[in-house]
């Protein structure tokens, strides 16, 4: 088995997971779970890997040493992705010390119920000599669980990221240079989109920490994904655009229709977007994904909503697209909602009240039309979009724009 070595005696011995497709409701083509072995005269591996390739990480390792060699482990991540080995690791290295955070320290107890394991609770900033390398640690709580933190090897300038930086990406390779730049960026935005996108804040005043700290960063080895060796700063600069949510000036409309004519009015709507000059994207919840379309709100600047009536209520679609954006709570963005019913028409109503509770600007009190829409009531549709393309341009100028509901 070919040894894969980010710097001199550092390793990535984790797994590939070329299976799964679907994480928490957000799908994905596989991913990999990262674990990383540091030899010195205190051996460290830091993180472990998904209980069902416990086998995978053992066999990586043997391939570099004996796994009771290893002196230290580092849990930066309890989440069981990262954590699901840990019982089979620790009774086969039974390590001198487990280094974990406070918040780490009480998430293992809850998971493992295993008090006898020997934790060592670090401190932010505290520093661990492991022989001609030294080790630091940055607590990054709530990135995206209580319990999170960053590992610094600090010769090699290496910052072992946790589920930070990271992408769901199941690939031969390792490295940020030896895969289609798109195709990284593309999966680096979902996976910012559909886990840290709630944690937009913190990730802001995470950034700002890092900087304070002058740390010099080679390179930047998450627990998901690729390292980032050849060029950190480029997903560190994306991070720094998302985590303020700033949009790129294009517009969605996304919809779910019944009989098509909440389809016909999304492409009405859309044409006075067109007629605006505003650049937008169709999205259909028949067809796309919860978690793609959230990869386009991250960093849309306008959300247009659109569903039928459905039993007094939505349809169950867009139902289940806008609790999951909600939880997530996208911002800095406006937005409308429009929908065809047949006799009760409630579904604008209930989007209007999400994205009011979302704090996205409303600027349009919403559309609604009965059955099918005539060639006139198409002409508001259209006319919905052109307000919707003139208050975006007004947003993105800098102007303060009020909720009109």
């Amino acid at each position: 088995m070919k040894k894969i070595e980010l710097a001199e005696n550092v390793y990535w011995v984790g797994a590939v997971d070329w299976v799964t497709r679907d994480f928490h409701g957000y799908s994905i083509n596989g991913t990999t779970y990262n674990a990383y072995l540091i030899i010195d005269e205190k051996i460290t591996l830091i993180d472990t890997v998904k209980k069902p390739y416990t086998s995978e990480l053992l066999h990586r390792i043997r391939n570099i040493i004996d796994p009771a060699k290893i002196d230290y482990l580092v849990v930066n991540h309890v989440e069981m992705d990262h954590s699901g080995a840990l019982p089979e690791i620790i009774e086969a290295i039974k390590p001198e010390k487990v280094f974990c955070s406070k918040m780490g320290h009480k998430a293992l107890l809850q998971h493992f119920h295993r008090p006898d394991w020997p934790y060592h609770v670090v401190t932010p900033g505290e520093e661990v000599s492991l022989g001609k390398r030294t080790l630091s640690f940055l607590e990054t709580r709530m990135l995206h669980w209580p319990d999170s933190m960053f590992t610094y090897l600090k010769e090699d300038e290496i910052l072992f990221t946790s589920d930070a930086f990271g992408e769901h990406l199941a690939t031969s390779e390792r490295f940020d240079d030896e895969v289609n730049q798109d195709v990284l960026m593309h999966e680096a935005t979902k996976y910012y989109a559909n886990i840290l996108t709630l944690y937009s804040p913190l990730v802001k005043k995470l950034l700002a920490k890092v900087q304070e700290m002058q740390l010099p960063i080679k390179m930047l080895a998450p627990d998901h994904g690729v390292v980032w060796r050849s060029n950190p700063s480029k997903i560190i600069e994306a991070y720094s655009r998302w985590c303020v949510n700033q949009g790129n000036g294009r517009a969605l409309v996304i919809y779910d229709t019944m009989w098509e004519s909440t389809k016909m009015m999304a492409k009405a709507i859309a044409e006075g977007l067109h007629e605006q000059g505003i650049e937008y994207k169709m999205l259909d919840l028949q067809v796309n994904h919860r978690s793609d379309v959230m990869t386009d709100v991250l960093e849309a600047s306008a959300v247009i909503l659109g569903s039928s009536t459905l039993n007094n209520g939505m349809l169950p679609r867009m139902a289940d697209f806008l609790m999951y954006m909600r939880g997530l709570r996208p911002t800095n963005k406006i937005g409308a909602c429009f929908g065809s019913y047949g006799w009760s028409g409630e579904a604008v109503k209930m989007m209007n009240e999400t994205l009011k509770e979302m704090n996205i600007i409303l600027c349009h009190e919403g559309l609604k039309m009965q059955y099918v829409p005539e060639h006139a009531q198409l002409g508001t549709c259209v006319e919905l979009g052109r307000t919707v393309g003139k208050t975006l341009k007004a947003f993105l100028a800098g102007e303060k724009i009020e909720s009109v509901i």
